[in-house]
């Protein structure tokens, strides 16, 4: 696949994209739900083999292959490991998976009732790399805490701003101004979310896109208008904390946005399975996944 294969794939939304990116912070939380404990594994080299391990066994894994996942986002050392014997992302795009990686290095302080993402000073060289390897786009992570509208507002600006410099780098930008689904506000903000978002939209130069990766609305297509607007590829789904069968039945209330889950993917599967268990187990959440996503 080239470039324009991988924009006309995510563009045809007829999968979902699987959230393959713990980082640091998250990876012992991943690995202990895979059934890895904190004592098969000492420091981060090898916290972090164990993870690759993880992901290994699920992008070799026949079900990941089979159409219905279309996208990968990958931590950024993950990108830089292999699989089969190749570069993790060529890996991926040998099975008709569209890879992505994941460019933001956490989370400020809270303020205003967000947390913005922290400096990226060496996001040019990262995603030279990224594109040097052929990763299509980035994702980029930050969090609303409370219907702040001066916060949220900043949020998104910097959401845009970072996704111009990705576009300038030749990739393709996911920003992701997660809303937090435990805020008692959350229908409020995400209504002041939605308005800060079209209008960054119309201020992008023509010719320009960004996808966008947002918590399920609690107002069902709330982000149709968006979903719609020609400078966006894709909008996708988080899970958020919530199960499969939450997330699943949450995001069947919105047309045309599609899954990009991380637990909502890999809460049954562990370490301990036989190779057909594990692929039988996952396989069931992607047909899962998928149905939701195209419905």
């Amino acid at each position: 696949m080239n470039t324009a294969d991988m924009t006309a794939k995510i563009a045809a939304k007829g999968g979902f994209i699987a959230a393959l990116d713990q980082s640091g912070g998250s990876t012992p939380k991943a690995l202990q739900g895979y059934g890895i404990a904190d004592s098969e594994w000492s420091g981060e080299d090898e916290m972090f083999a164990k993870i690759h391990e993880m992901r290994s066994r699920i992008i070799t894994s026949p079900s990941f292959s089979n159409g219905k996942v279309i996208g990968a986002i990958l931590f950024e050392k993950t990108m830089d490991g292999q699989v089969d014997g190749k570069p993790t992302p060529q890996a991926l795009i040998d099975r008709g998976v569209v890879p992505f990686i994941k460019i933001d290095k956490g989370l400020e302080d809270e303020a205003d009732g967000v947390q913005l993402m922290k400096p990226m000073p060496d996001l040019d060289k990262l995603l030279a790399r990224a594109k040097g390897l052929g990763v299509f786009g980035t994702k980029e992570r930050s969090v609303i805490n409370a219907a702040n509208a001066k916060g949220i507002a900043a949020i998104v600006a910097q959401q845009f701003e970072v996704g111009k410099q990705v576009i300038a780098g030749g990739l393709m930008p996911m920003l992701e101004p997660e809303y937090n689904i435990k805020a008692a506000d959350r229908a409020e903000g995400e209504k002041i979310l939605h308005a800060e978002i079209l209008k960054n939209l119309d201020a992008l130069p023509e010719g320009q896109q960004v996808m966008l990766k947002l918590s399920i609305p609690v107002q069902a297509n709330l982000y149709a208008d968006i979903i719609a607007h020609p400078k966006v590829l894709a909008v996708v789904a988080l899970s958020g904390g919530y199960t499969t069968d939450e997330a699943c039945a949450e995001l069947a209330k919105n047309k045309g946005m599609i899954a990009s889950f991380s637990r909502g993917l890999l809460q049954e599967i562990q370490a301990q399975q036989s190779d057909a268990e594990f692929d039988a187990t996952l396989g069931a959440a992607i047909d899962q996944i998928h149905a939701a996503s195209v419905a």
